[in-house]
């Protein structure tokens, strides 16, 4: 390890669905690290304001854009991405509803996204890191990759997924220094949880289970990702790191 552990100089990171939330925190956390920052989104205007943060920190920031719902464009659009140490699968979608009246349709949108893409995108970018000899994969999970949920069926299948997917790829990957890993976050304030956060009564009852007494910020996230993105983590693989504000210690 070097004698700055946390330092990304020199390393350029992909993040998906960089524009908001979870993404965007990681980016800019990764950008002041010293990563140069590839931002995915499926439009542009979702990035200008990341876009504009990351060049006024004094990094190097480029646009990728794709519609990760449909995973079949993913093996040829990646070229457009170039070599990468680092690669954030971040992007993700869920659906609300009882599982009996979810469609087939509405299941392979979630798993298309929040699985199938993370695969192509990692077996791809993967491909060049264990060539280089060196890269970090974070993925990010979810506390629904240990639990089961309510009303959430695809997404909680996708999320378990990923972190067998993880556990799996470390163990082929790590001895080529490649090191796989994913977060899982809790209850965070983003989009994806804007509807638990209005209901008047799931809001307090997930609250009031949270030791740290509050729902996380995207931002309670990025360090992790600068974690397990720098030296600091060589030897760390196949891990899911928790940060859930001490949620599954209850």
């Amino acid at each position: 390890m070097t004698n700055a552990p946390f330092d990304l100089t020199g390393r350029t990171a992909l993040v998906t669905g960089a524009g908001k939330g979870i993404g965007r925190a990681v980016a800019l956390a990764l950008a002041v690290a010293g990563a140069d920052v590839v931002l995915h989104a499926r439009t542009g205007t979702d990035l200008d304001d990341v876009e504009k943060e990351i060049r006024a920190a004094g990094r190097s920031v480029r646009r990728w854009l794709l519609d990760l719902s449909e995973p079949a464009r993913i093996p040829a659009a990646v070229a457009e991405v170039g070599p990468v140490d680092i690669l954030v699968n971040n992007a993700g979608t869920i659906r609300r509803g009882p599982t009996v009246e979810q469609s087939y349709d509405t299941w392979r949108e979630v798993l298309d996204v929040n699985l199938d893409a993370v695969f192509l995108l990692t077996r791809a970018l993967g491909a060049g890191m264990l060539d280089r000899g060196h890269g970090k994969v974070i993925t990010i999970a979810s506390l629904l990759s240990f639990q089961g949920g309510l009303n959430v069926a695809a997404y909680t299948a996708s999320k378990h997924a990923v972190a067998g997917l993880t556990k799996a790829l470390a163990n082929e990957w790590t001895a080529r220094n490649v090191q796989v890993n994913a977060i899982a976050p809790g209850y965070i304030s983003t989009a994806n949880t804007r509807a638990l956060r209005a209901d008047p009564q799931r809001e307090p009852s997930i609250r009031d289970r949270i030791p740290a007494g509050r729902w996380g910020r995207p931002e309670d996230v990025a360090g992790a990702a600068v974690f397990l993105a720098s030296p600091a983590a060589d030897y760390v693989a196949g891990h899911v790191l928790v940060v859930d504000g001490g949620w599954l210690a209850r």
